[in-house]
């Protein structure tokens, strides 16, 4: 179970996002154009254009979990 904390530190991704990416596509624009590593205890946050949509993407330990809600 993931919980948010005081000890996550969230970097939101600013430009809207195509839902359709996955593991390997969100993680490419963590490195491409975010703080550049993937780090434990960051959660990094994708929202859509219109903002009904929105995934996190946090690291579990051992690797990626991907959560998406539509809001």
């Amino acid at each position: 179970m993931f919980a948010l904390t005081t000890s996550h530190r969230f970097f939101l991704y600013s430009e809207p996002t195509d839902m359709r990416k996955g593991f390997n596509g969100l993680s490419g624009i963590v490195e491409n154009n975010l703080d550049g590593e993937l780090i434990p205890d960051h959660v990094y946050v994708f929202i859509t254009k219109s903002r009904d949509k929105i995934k996190l993407l946090p690291w579990a330990g051992i690797g990626f979990v991907l959560y998406y809600m539509r809001l």
